[in-house]
């Protein structure tokens, strides 16, 4: 069976931020340290990865959270 492509997304909207010296310093050594030739990259994995753990620990849920921590589980073993 031919394995399908998927296509690529391509990317088409950018976003601007600004760093102040040391922020850039950091930035610049970090890189520099771990061999980070493309910072581009380096960026964008590190902003989804942040907003992809956001995702997870906000799954929707059939219950509020403040419901889900008051949840008292017994454990009945058929005493």
């Amino acid at each position: 069976m031919a394995k399908q492509k998927q296509p690529k997304l391509k990317r088409t909207y950018q976003e601007a931020f600004l760093l102040n010296d040391k922020e850039k310093e950091a930035i610049e050594v970090y890189c520099k340290k771990c061999k980070i030739n493309n910072k581009s990259k380096f960026f964008r994995e590190c902003i989804m990865r942040t907003v992809m753990d956001y995702f997870i620990k906000n799954y929707p849920t059939l219950f509020e959270k403040h419901e889900l921590d008051n949840l008292v589980v017994s454990h009945n073993n058929g005493a």
